[in-house]
């Protein structure tokens, strides 16, 4: 044996064999159109296991008709071209006469045989694996080396469609939206910037949820948000009845100025949150008691008050909670007027944090990302992955749906 062949498999060993007695029956090299020799070896190679799928799937070897057990038969071939490294590539595809036959290792839209690489190189981007993750992946499972400006360049072909989807034309009317933002850090001009990724998720009037939007921008602002919903008002957002956000300051006014009927719902949770973080571990279980009888309570007047006894009692140690709360009361009470539904629904903004959540969970691997784009495709990739689960709509939609037609009688005709 060869020192070169030294460390190769049985298999391995056999296949250069063949390959060799096969190279000795071509003509000399000289006339020999490697790029040709390829595409034909490839295309037969593809051939042959699209007849195994069939074969496989009706049950039967050609000419085989004593072991047919099925009404179904092989019916020809159709031509199809594949974009291949070495050019067209030009393969026939067995057909059968019910026209069940789904092939797999090169399926009916397929147009490359690249595609499949592509389409598994860009699930992997989207689980949140760097670009350095997948290329020792790919060269492990497929024993195949791929730079990682290669792996870059393929996950970059979803740009154009991820620009598509952010621009896609929009319901007329939204039950519920819910505003929110996850930071991020990101390069930007030799340094390192904390980047705001605002993420807008609505609620329609069948009751399904879905991503509005997700926009990169240099920090939270209620001037970016302005714009963003300037953004989702051009692209038919016509009405939303009630909108869900923190506590950011100027956010009000934003949201007034392009949907002025639009009630303003501030999450509690981020109320509490922002007003309460630097109570005293030995007070925080008992004011936390105190203030939930002004958020749970049942209705406005018995909330503003508990929310004079939270004050008195509370003034001395931490009297801005109550001021904080008081000079936010018009947006924190929205949801007073509205039934146990509603009010579960609008209250905080726990549907936005939960795909927070899960978009936080696929990008922990990556502390900092090189580009805003290599940000934003990673999120739409992520997106596009948690939102095919979004299949219903909610349980007591019907409910919600009868109490907003009446509440919103005009507005719905």
């Amino acid at each position: 044996m060869r020192k070169r062949d030294k460390g190769l498999s049985p298999d391995e060993l056999a296949r250069k064999e063949l390959i060799k007695d096969y190279l000795k029956k071509l003509p000399s090299y000289d006339s020999l159109d490697l790029g040709a020799l390829a595409r034909e070896m490839m295309g037969q190679m593809l051939e042959n296991a699209l007849e195994g799928e069939l074969e496989e799937q009706l049950g039967y070897s050609k000419y085989d008709y004593r072991n047919k057990l099925t009404d179904n038969s092989r019916n020809g071939y159709s031509k199809k071209s594949l974009k291949g490294s070495s050019g067209i590539i030009d393969i026939s595809v067995p057909r059968d006469r019910d026209n069940e036959f789904e092939p797999q290792i090169i399926k009916k839209n397929q147009n490359s045989i690249t595609q499949e690489f592509e389409r598994k190189v860009t699930s992997l981007f989207a689980k949140g694996m760097t670009l350095s993750d997948i290329k020792y992946h790919v060269a492990d499972m497929y024993d195949f080396d791929v730079s990682e400006s290669s792996i870059s360049r393929i996950t970059d072909k979803i740009l154009p469609v991820a620009k598509e989807w952010q621009d896609r034309p929009l319901e007329e009317t939204y039950a519920v939206v819910f505003m929110d933002a996850i930071h991020y850090n990101v390069r930007s001009e030799g340094r390192i910037v904390k980047k705001a990724v605002y993420i807008a998720i609505g609620i329609n009037m069948d009751g399904m949820k879905e991503v509005l939007g997700m926009w990169v921008g240099e920090n939270e602002s209620a001037k970016f948000w302005l714009l963003k919903m300037n953004e989702l008002k051009n692209r038919g957002l016509n009405d939303i009845l009630i909108i869900c956000v923190d506590g950011l300051t100027g956010f009000s006014n934003a949201i007034s100025a392009v949907y002025p009927d639009t009630e303003i719902q501030q999450c509690i949770i981020h109320q509490i949150r922002n007003t309460t973080r630097y109570v005293s571990y030995k007070d925080i279980k008992e004011l936390m008691i105190d203030l939930k009888k002004v958020y749970k309570a049942n209705t406005e007047d018995i909330a503003l008050f508990e929310l004079d006894n939270f004050e008195e009692k509370w003034k001395k140690k931490y009297p801005q909670i109550a001021i904080s709360w008081k000079s936010n009361w018009v947006n924190l009470s929205t949801y007073f007027k509205y039934p146990q539904e509603i009010r579960t629904l609008i209250y905080t903004t726990n549907t936005i944090e939960g795909f927070n959540r899960q978009l936080r969970k696929t990008s922990k691997s990556r502390t900092i990302f090189p580009t805003d784009d290599s940000l934003f495709k990673l999120l739409y990739l992520t997106t596009m992955d948690i939102t095919q689960k979004w299949t219903g709509r909610r349980r007591d939609w019907g409910i919600i749906y009868s109490q907003l037609q009446i509440f919103f009688e005009e507005r719905l005709k």
